[in-house]
């Protein structure tokens, strides 16, 4: 299994639902802000608007902080549209719902489920530059959590920043990081 940190973001071109309007979407969107690739397996379901609709509350902070979200399904952008207008939940999502009824944006980031044409709960963070620099996938039970992502996002932009340090587990911002180096090997 090959990793897709660091790894630039493969060409893409999809349909996406957003803003009472069909647009299409590229890898070029991407490039010189921060973004989150959020797939999930079907509109129409049951953990997934409970995810997005997280996500639409958490959406004006990742904004504050230059991050645009997508979502990401093999739904097509005419049934993403179907559920923005049926749920009042969807209803809620300003980012754009991007549609992959191919598959292809789904095997290129490896969330693809073959023998369900569906995706896994994957979520991969991409830097101004096109790497990704987070990416994590859940078993379509476990739903994902708009706090925590926020905060790992957070964390990855104080790195870029700051690239002599790096993030301990449960950072926040203001609090102290870790300058790896000899002196702090075992004091842990």
């Amino acid at each position: 299994m090959n990793t897709l940190i660091n790894a630039k973001v493969p060409n893409f071109k999809v349909e996406a639902y957003h803003n009472e309007a069909f647009k299409t979407i590229t890898q070029n969107d991407l490039m010189g802000k921060w973004s989150i690739l959020f797939f999930y397996p079907a509109d129409f379901t049951f953990v997934c608007p409970t995810e997005l609709g997280d996500m639409a509350d958490k959406y004006t902070e990742f904004q504050k902080m230059g991050v645009e979200v997508y979502s990401v399904s093999t739904d097509t952008h005419f049934t993403h549209k179907a559920w923005h207008d049926a749920s009042d939940t969807i209803k809620k999502i300003k980012y754009p719902m991007l549609a992959d009824p191919t598959g292809s944006l789904t095997r290129s980031f490896g969330v693809h489920i073959e023998e369900a044409g569906l995706a896994y709960r994957g979520t991969f963070l991409i830097d101004p530059e096109g790497r990704i620099k987070l990416a994590e996938v859940n078993d379509n039970g476990i739903g994902r959590n708009a706090d925590e992502l926020l905060r790992k996002v957070k964390a990855a932009q104080f790195i870029a920043k700051n690239p002599a340090e790096v993030c301990p587990a449960k950072w926040q911002p203001g609090e102290k990081t870790l300058k790896p180096g000899l002196n702090l090997v075992g004091k842990i």
